[in-house]
């Protein structure tokens, strides 16, 4: 458990500065350059994912559990990923509506993924892993729309074409990785009975 905790405050923390520090964030940038910055936020990030997944995958070899997760929960798991997907999906699409009515999609997104698999798990790793992921974003998210609102951040008008290609990339990427990927990666099926 202790290499998952590890990963997670690497990870976490790194992604955490500009939420708790952004002033000292701003300095660092500042001082060594922008290309250094993002090379030693992208190396502590690799880093601290690498651990993530190699702790949660010790983890889950000894399970402890907290409380009993029935099969309709993996379920609504899956199906509660599906706007994730695309909130993730939209948040790289130059203009869309969700993103100018979410403000931050790829936050939400991971939000929402949290809760689901907050929802169909129930052992210690499963809450550590995914109420970590659930207390960052949701600090993460309203820290970036005080920022918005204290710079009067707008955001591009709707382009539908835009949209309707996020949407359609979250929906196939999440048809791929429910009904395929997820049991290969973590070997669970969502769908499965």
């Amino acid at each position: 458990m202790s290499v998952l905790v590890l990963g997670l405050l690497i990870f976490l923390g790194v992604h955490s500065v500009r939420i708790f520090a952004d002033g000292w964030r701003q300095s660092q940038i500042a001082r060594g350059g922008e290309a250094r910055w993002k090379g030693l936020y992208s190396l502590a990030s690799a880093i601290g994912l690498g651990l993530i997944v190699w702790g949660y995958g010790l983890a889950r070899a000894e399970p402890l559990p907290l409380w009993p997760t029935p099969t309709w929960t993996r379920h609504v798991a899956a199906l509660l990923t599906l706007p994730a997907f695309i909130l993730i999906a939209v948040a790289y699409v130059p203009a869309s509506y969700i993103k100018s009515r979410v403000g931050h999609p790829m936050v939400a997104g991971v939000k929402l993924w949290a809760l689901a698999h907050l929802l169909a798990n129930g052992n210690l790793a499963d809450l550590l892993l995914f109420g970590a992921f659930l207390a960052w974003a949701v600090a993460s998210f309203a820290s970036a729309r005080r920022r918005d609102r204290a710079s009067g951040r707008t955001f591009p008008a709707p382009c539908w074409p835009c949209e309707a290609t996020g949407v359609a990339i979250g929906t196939l990427a999440w048809a791929g990785f429910a009904f395929w990927g997820h049991a290969w990666l973590i070997g669970v099926a969502p769908f499965a009975r």
